[in-house]
């Protein structure tokens, strides 16, 4: 039985960033994700105990056979902001705000300057034959922005593009990143951020406003303030905390809608970067309120759904989003400037080239090697050299070098004997020819002067 293939992953099992993702990818949320559970109970508890109050107050009315016609409408309103607060809330919190899609390789090399400058640095230890400018220039309505080389996405960001440690994202128009909301305020949810902040804030002066009513309706009943108080416990509560409330979400309402006016955000506002120089994408505040509140909101870049190949994913293993910018280990940059400099130098030597090595390994080896040949060459004469690899053996304390030695010397007086005698009889068979011929011719001439 054939083993199934495995399910491709998709993006967003993968990714490497610090976000949370429901429902298969479609929902994205920070990595702070808790908080907007905090957020959900300070807007929709006292939003739905306020309901509950003026139900009640409709049912009392009805009871007595009065108008409560006008309290409907009331509480229409107040179930209408308190569902749309939620909903913009949930907006701010879920949706991509405009994350830019990584780099799983740095910048091409035709991107790249290589005249050596101080400002230019390596890439992460990932290509050391590169350097990289750390800035771009472009320009922008007129004016020149520098471009921030990112080493976490190894991407150059857009212009107002910043990354976020806690999402640990490069994002288009980076705002800040808000606790409340648990996710990063970008060029995709900005506008449903400002809509929260403003609806709450809405919210809480409709809410003290009719907590308030309450309590005059019961003063008139009553002639001190205390007294009618106690008798709507709810609504003093609702009161007292829809006044705290208000200077908070209050005052982030006034403070955007400054920033959109001015068509600036809050990163680049608390970085005074226009303080000194102008604004280039100040247009006016009609035109910035129209690009920001009523543009079209640009789609994703980063397909969160999309399935990844295997290759890929081994690619963005390598790349641990909490190793980002890291540096290499010793022996690894060792190798890598050795590598660096054969192949910025591949005319030189063999000898230049391995200077900077380290011969102990190698000089042993060619020992050895020349060794052998000299064994080979001369087996007679070396045979005892070969016995002196053999270590010393301890005996009693003592070593057992003399021995050795004398073992060599008759080695070696024997090999010579061996020699000569080889020698002999080399000459015996050479000579021996002309010897037995001469030794005829005597005989034949001693027979002849005989003959009579």
């Amino acid at each position: 039985m054939e083993q199934e293939k495995a399910k491709p992953n998709r993006l967003y099992q993968v990714w490497k960033g610090s976000n949370k993702f429901l429902c298969g990818g479609r929902l994205i949320f920070g990595p702070d994700v808790a908080s907007l559970f905090l957020s959900t109970f300070l807007v929709a508890g006292p939003a739905i105990a306020f309901c509950i109050r003026i139900f009640l107050i409709i049912r009392q009315r009805i009871i007595e056979n009065k108008d409560a016609i006008p309290w409907y409408s009331v509480l229409t309103v107040g179930i209408v902001l308190t569902v749309l607060d939620m909903l913009l809330l949930f907006l701010t919190s879920c949706r991509d705000p405009g994350i830019i899609s990584r780099n799983t390789t740095p910048p091409e090399c035709d991107e790249t300057v290589e005249i050596n400058t101080p400002s230019m640095e390596w890439v992460n230890g990932r290509t050391p034959h590169l350097k990289l400018p750390r800035t771009k220039d472009v320009v922008v309505n007129g004016h020149t922005v520098k471009m921030k080389y990112c080493d976490t996405c190894l991407l150059y960001r857009p212009p107002r593009a910043s990354h976020c440690s806690i999402c640990n994202n490069c994002v288009q128009r980076f705002d800040h990143h808000c606790p409340w909301v648990g996710q990063c305020i970008g060029i995709r949810n900005y506008r449903f951020f400002y809509m929260f902040v403003s609806t709450s804030t809405i919210l809480c002066i409709y809410v003290f406003v009719v907590s308030w009513v309450n309590i005059v309706n019961i003063l008139r009943r009553k002639d001190k303030l205390w007294k009618a108080m106690s008798g709507d416990i709810l609504s003093a509560i609702l009161i007292v905390y829809c006044f705290i409330t208000f200077w908070f979400v209050g005052g982030l309402t006034v403070f955007h809608f400054y920033l959109i006016s001015t068509n600036q955000t809050t990163y680049e506002n608390f970085r005074y970067r226009y303080d000194r120089k102008e604004n280039p994408y100040n247009r006016g505040t009609i035109k910035n309120l129209k690009e920001v509140l009523f543009s079209k909101i640009p789609p994703s870049m980063v397909n969160f759904r999309a399935y990844v190949q295997e290759d890929e994913i081994m690619v963005m293993d390598k790349m641990d989003p909490n190793l980002a910018g890291s540096i290499a280990s010793s022996m690894e940059k060792t190798d890598e400037e050795m590598e660096d400099k054969f192949a910025e130098n591949s005319s030189a030597s063999l000898p230049e080239i391995l200077q900077n090595l380290e011969f102990v390994g190698i000089e042993n080896n060619m020992k050895q090697q020349e060794e052998n040949e000299r064994y080979d060459s001369s087996p007679f004469l070396f045979s005892a050299e070969q016995e002196l690899q053999i270590s010393p053996i301890k005996v009693g304390g003592r070593t057992e070098e003399n021995e050795i030695e004398q073992h060599v010397e008759n080695e070696k007086s024997d090999s010579s004997s061996v020699l000569f005698s080889a020698e002999q009889e080399l000459e015996s068979v050479i000579i021996s020819p002309s010897y037995m011929g001469e030794m005829q011719r005597r005989n034949m001439m001693k027979q002849h002067l005989i003959k009579p």
